[in-house]
């Protein structure tokens, strides 16, 4: 793979404003489209140059959600670009040195079975691996790594240059090149106002392509806040962007602001940890992509903690006035709150906890998790050694807010391409979330959909029933964001089937069925499969009565129901292992997969009883609606469902249910709708092959 660096001027051209014509009033949602430009400022249709760089798949911006965004488009078979200020820069995690956790660490898994790319890297440079909420069920499981910064993005860099297909091109995005002849002015059989034509970068260069992935995280009119201090930056150091932010606003997308916030960083070397709580990994660490039995570094660093005190918080307090960033009228992350935050909201809460975290193996600052804080960089320094431990820290980094644009995530279709505009995707924050994981996530689906598109084939859709990604993206477009989103387990309906143990289970083989899973996860996933089939056909072919069972000594219920060895599974304590005096040939398989099957055997009955709700689930996901509805149309809606069905323009029935002020009224009048639908189609194509048969 080559990096290049865009440095000269081929065309003129026009930007998205100039590239389009005004739409007639619509709707409330669309009437905003264009509305300065005239029919006289329209442009030109296409920006094709001889010499012009040209690919399949433009992805803007190299964080997390471009990382995988790029690699996916390259391994659906696109020739695919990925557009970055600094190609040094890549890979780089602005805020905490880990992944995962509660919900995000069955993300991470999800992205690996579909042959994603983060969970490999972590699994290179991780430092310390741990799984949360071990002692509760699997389903709740939060597999999570502490990793080495430098190492992180050095094997993200090294994974990137290795993939057929893809070119990293160093440059900044001034504007993205819509045509929009094709739709003159109204709206086309799939909805769309407009096709994608190509990029302008700042140094004049047009790059043409006809699919743009944006994952411009925080850089998307970024502003970072220090004290009373305010200046345009997406992460320390760097630039944010501002002309995607005008172009997106002047194409009709609604744009609002989120914030978030870093905490200061350390010196660990003038930490005192004599008193504070230490915290080791897993022993053994449990890796996170399925292609890896173990992780690279096994010697794994330690963690500690240690808390605020009512010190800490009595000054924090004093200098509430002295941060622009704790003010209401823009949201932040309400899970992961700046301390500013806590001491307002847990106003009678004597202490918070701090996790002091390594961010490398030979690297001596210290990341205070827990503190994320904007007040000026003198108070920060007097605050931190009001913590036990701290007492004489030096302050490597001043903690930052950052405050940026994001897209309402309503614009979009559960792809990630855009509504109004046909080619465009959108993952990452710049859809309203929060976390390397939500990004990574909409990093993958957005790129496979990108480069499957730019092959002509189907579009890859994972639901609310398939993975945790799927809730995700489901949240993001029917219900929107007013703050920060954040995955947790507690937003699945589905957990119970939807587990980080299984994520390959459930999405490998769709992935490869759509062409983005490569020969070796393929070949890797078919042998696992194998053998957790084989171990549960040995297991529920040993079928025994509760008196035979009691007699082997396993204790079950007095009746008359034969049980298998896989239902004995669900008794507390029991194993594979345990089995292997009953059922012959089970003592042959790996630990691992054992393990695997004993989850299964776990959650096999709760399974069951949520499969009604699925097949329910799936009836009205079926039920699709057409993109160019007019809602105004629908007798029996409400003018506040009209407003609700035209801001949002569900997808299907199942989408609209979801979406947050319709009535179960409502969606009768919509379902009516659909079935009115379906029958005048098959009236029409009863006539047409009549007709057919009369000729």
């Amino acid at each position: 793979m080559s990096i290049a660096s865009s440095a000269r001027y081929l065309s003129p051209a026009y930007s998205l404003r100039c590239l389009c014509k005004r739409i007639p009033h619509q709707s409330q949602w669309h009437s905003s489209w264009f509305g300065a430009v005239s029919r006289g400022q329209r442009g030109l249709a296409t920006v094709t140059n001889v010499n012009q760089r040209h690919y399949d798949v433009i992805v803007i911006g190299g964080g997390h959600a471009g990382s995988e965004a790029c690699a996916a488009a390259a391994r659906a078979g696109a020739r695919t670009a990925l557009v970055t200020q600094k190609t040094e820069t890549i890979g780089t995690c602005s805020c905490n040195p880990s992944f995962g956790g509660i919900g995000k660490g069955t993300m991470i898994k999800e992205i690996d079975a579909l042959d994603g790319i983060c969970g490999k890297v972590t699994d290179k440079a991780g430092i310390q691996f741990r799984v949360l909420n071990r002692s509760k069920g699997p389903a709740v499981w939060g597999p999570r790594a502490q990793i080495d910064r430098a190492l992180y993005k050095r094997y993200m860099q090294e994974e990137l240059n290795s993939i057929p297909n893809l070119e990293i091109v160093q440059g900044s995005v001034a504007d993205i090149i819509v045509d929009r002849e094709a739709s003159d002015g109204q709206p086309t059989e799939g909805g769309h106002y407009g096709n994608i034509n190509g990029v302008r970068l700042k140094s004049g260069e047009i790059i043409s392509t006809k699919r743009i992935v944006i994952t411009t995280g925080t850089f998307l009119g970024g502003e970072i806040h220090i004290g009373l201090e305010a200046y345009p930056s997406g992460r320390m150091g760097e630039a944010a962007t501002f002309g995607l932010s005008k172009s997106l606003k002047e194409a009709g997308f609604k744009l609002g602001r989120l914030k978030t916030g870093t905490p200061p960083r350390l010196d660990g070397r003038t930490i005192d940890y004599r008193n504070l709580a230490s915290q080791p990994g897993d022993d053994p660490p449990m890796p996170f992509s399925f292609m890896n039995d173990r992780v690279q570094i096994e010697e794994q660093l330690m963690c500690h903690s240690t808390n605020t005190t009512a010190e800490t918080h009595a000054l924090l307090r004093k200098h509430l006035h002295e941060s622009i960033h704790i003010r209401e009228t823009i949201k932040g992350p309400r899970y992961c709150p700046s301390l500013e935050s806590k001491i307002i909201r847990f106003h009678t809460k004597e202490r918070h906890m701090v996790w002091l975290e390594p961010e490398g193996i030979n690297d001596h600052v210290v990341y205070p998790n827990g503190i994320s804080m904007t007040v000026p960089a003198a108070v920060q320094e007097k605050l931190l050694r009001t913590i036990p431990g701290l007492e004489n820290v030096t302050m490597l980094q001043a903690g930052y807010g950052v405050e940026y644009d994001y897209v309402d995530p309503r614009n979009l279709r559960a792809t990630l391409e855009t509504k109004m505009i046909k080619g465009l995707w959108l993952a990452g924050q710049i859809n309203g979330t929060t976390g390397y994981e939500e990004a990574a996530a909409q990093g993958v689906i957005a790129g496979i959909n990108a480069g499957l598109s730019s092959q002509g084939k189907p579009q890859m859709i994972i639901t609310r029933s398939d993975a945790y990604i799927g809730v995700m993206i489901d949240d993001l477009i029917t219900k929107g964001v007013s703050e920060p989103y954040r995955m947790f387990t507690s937003r699945s309906e589905f957990r119970m089937s939807a587990r980080e143990d299984n994520a390959d289970l459930r999405l490998t083989q769709l992935g490869r069925s759509h062409g983005v899973v490569g020969d070796k996860r393929w070949r890797h996933f078919q042998d696992e499969k194998a053998q957790i089939d084989e171990l549960r056909e040995l297991l529920e072919g040993k079928k025994l009565g509760s008196h035979d069972w009691i007699r082997e000594g396993v204790q079950v219920n007095l009746d008359s129901e034969k049980r298998s060895a896989f239902n004995i599974l669900r008794l507390n304590g029991m194993s594979v292992k345990k089995l292997a005096d009953y059922v012959n040939g089970v003592d042959k398989f790996s630990e691992k997969i054992a393990r695997r099957v004993e989850i299964e055997g776990q959650y096999a009955p709760y399974i069951a009883r949520q499969a009604a709700m699925l097949k329910a689930f799936l009836r009205d996901e079926n039920l699709r609606l057409p993109p160019n509805i007019d809602y105004n149309q629908i007798i029996g809606l409400s003018s506040e469902e009209r407003a609700l069905l035209n801001t949002t323009r569900p997808e299907s029935v199942g989408q609209a249910r979801r979406i947050e002020g319709m009535t179960p009224n409502g969606c009768i009048r919509l379902l009516e709708y659909v079935t009115k639908r379906k029958r005048i189609a098959a009236a029409s194509e009863g006539v047409l092959g009549e007709s057919l048969v009369g000729f």
